[in-house]
């Protein structure tokens, strides 16, 4: 097959892990775009991006990123571009560096991001600021090409729901009533997934922690492995204290073929979605379920033109074992496949979390896998926000018959039934999903609960009742009627 000479390749993934501290994101991002074309086997790409996209940073703040990557690469970059908050980002990024490839408006693609978040705790604690690079109000701020997710429902906000260590558990909670499992069975059936992803970490040499926990260890509390909220300690959280940085190259083939890039290097972009559920938690249809992660991986499939069985490598965002779960049912993956495990890296607990850029660590480990198994294909899903915004990325060795294509599916996903959420709400309700979160001492500090009226309304509410915190912790209250008053708090009846 000739192939079109913009045809858009990724050809570089580089990926840093800065153990010993104190180096600034940009300076990481230096690390990791070198990296990325040592992969590639072409120094020179550096010197012809043309376009550097950063995924948001959290750790440091800078008016563009971009700039002072370009500057230190040695490159006369004509765009740069940066991200709102939002772990889908490097995936989304990917697929419109591929469209601007194809389509001329760029030639290099320079995409990627760092965190030294682990510094900044640590230097934080001491109240000392780093010395790092600061771009004052004379430099103009990068484009936005992603915008932040939207993580602030009122239902949420008027409680205190926000922040994703406490609302993906709610989803653990519904995933395990649909399942039919007690706590304390559900509770060993996710620390043996996790367990899972470790042993992928334990072998990948950009992981931040490349050990193989048991199942028992991870579920388990311990005064290493505290409850953060239930049923997740926290090794069954994202762990964000990591300095890590990864970048991506991508070009045209004619510009691969000009640079020197060996032929063995290239891996295809076949296709990518883009989609989000509700923004707000209360309204989704089913706290277990996501349409638009169903949605938006049919279309991916569709558009690389095959199926899920030939798929040999996947990546499922993994901030949390509930958002695992979720996606691998609404896309038909097995959770317990030896032969196609739903991690390349060892996801956000054992690979790293660095805030919005871990997908790009997932996409350049993938390439690395697809390089080794010319002719595979690759999934990567990402993730933004509370199980929110999702984008998808079909990867190969081979060129895609008819070229990249990109769809967003949001029209299809508006089309799925929602649940009526109630601001306020006073009367009889019956718990749906519930989790207690805990302060560093380990103890029961604030529940949180999705409940139904009468009417099939959905309300979110809390309480900080020890009695009644003691009871969501030891006790299954699913369908227990709960008194909800008009102030968000509620009183769980009497069995």
């Amino acid at each position: 097959m000739k192939l079109d000479p913009r045809t858009p390749v990724l050809v570089g993934g580089g990926q840093v892990n800065e153990r010993d501290g104190g180096v600034e994101p940009v300076d990481l991002m230096v690390r990791a775009a070198r990296a990325a074309a040592a992969g590639a086997g072409s120094a020179r790409l550096l010197e012809h991006v043309d376009s550097v996209r950063v995924v948001g940073l959290l750790s440091w703040r800078y008016r563009d990123p971009g700039a002072l990557v370009g500057e230190r690469i040695g490159a006369r970059v004509r765009h740069t571009g940066y991200s709102g908050n939002g772990g889908s980002t490097p995936q989304v990024m990917v697929n419109g560096a591929a469209e601007d490839i194809a389509a001329g408006r760029a030639d290099v693609v320079l995409i990627g991001g760092a965190e030294s978040w682990r510094t900044r705790t640590k230097l934080r604690a001491q109240k000392i600021r780093p010395d790092w690079t600061v771009q004052d109000e004379s430099v103009p701020a990068a484009e936005i090409m992603v915008t932040d997710v939207p993580m602030a429902a009122a239902s949420e906000r008027r409680i205190g729901l926000d922040r994703p260590s406490y609302v993906y558990p709610l989803f653990e909670q519904a995933l395990r009533i649909s399942a039919g499992r007690s706590p304390a069975e559900h509770s060993e059936f996710i620390g043996g997934l996790w367990s899972r992803f470790s042993k992928v970490a334990a072998t990948n040499p950009h992981a931040w922690v490349q050990r193989e926990y048991s199942a028992t260890e991870i579920a388990t509390p311990s005064p290493d492995n505290r409850m953060i909220a239930t049923p997740y300690p926290k090794l069954l959280n994202s762990n964000n204290m990591v300095d890590q940085a990864a970048v991506l190259l991508m070009c045209s083939v004619e510009t691969a073929i000009r640079m020197g890039v060996p032929r063995e290097n290239w891996v295809f972009p076949q296709s990518g979605t883009e989609s989000h559920d509700t923004y707000a938690v209360a309204e989704r249809g089913a706290l277990d379920g996501s349409p638009a992660i169903r949605i938006a991986g049919q279309r991916a499939l569709s558009l690389a033109r095959i199926g899920l069985d030939d798929l040999a490598y996947v990546d499922v965002y993994s901030c949390f074992p509930s958002a695992v779960q979720v996606a691998a049912n609404e896309l038909g993956l097995a959770l317990d496949d030896p032969g196609r495990p739903l991690t390349v890296t060892g996801g956000l607990t054992f690979g790293g979390g660095p805030w919005n850029n871990y997908v790009s660590h997932s996409i350049a480990t993938m390439a690395t896998l697809l390089r080794e198994s010319p002719g595979a294909y690759g999934l990567v899903t990402a993730n933004s926000g509370y199980l929110t915004k999702h984008a998808m990325g079909i990867y190969r060795t081979e060129p895609p018959a008819g070229g990249f294509r990109r769809i967003d599916v949001q029209d299809d996903v508006d089309r799925e039934p929602r649940v009526t959420a109630l601001l306020s709400y006073d009367g009889r309700a019956v718990a749906e999903s519930w989790t207690v979160v805990h302060d560093r001492d380990g103890n029961p500090d604030r529940g949180f609960l999705a409940a139904r009226t009468p009417g099939g309304e959905r309300t979110l509410v809390f309480t900080t009742e020890p009695d009644a915190l003691a009871e969501l912790v030891e006790s299954d209250v699913a369908g227990r009627a709960v008194r909800v008053a008009s102030d968000g708090t509620f009183v769980l009846d009497g069995r």
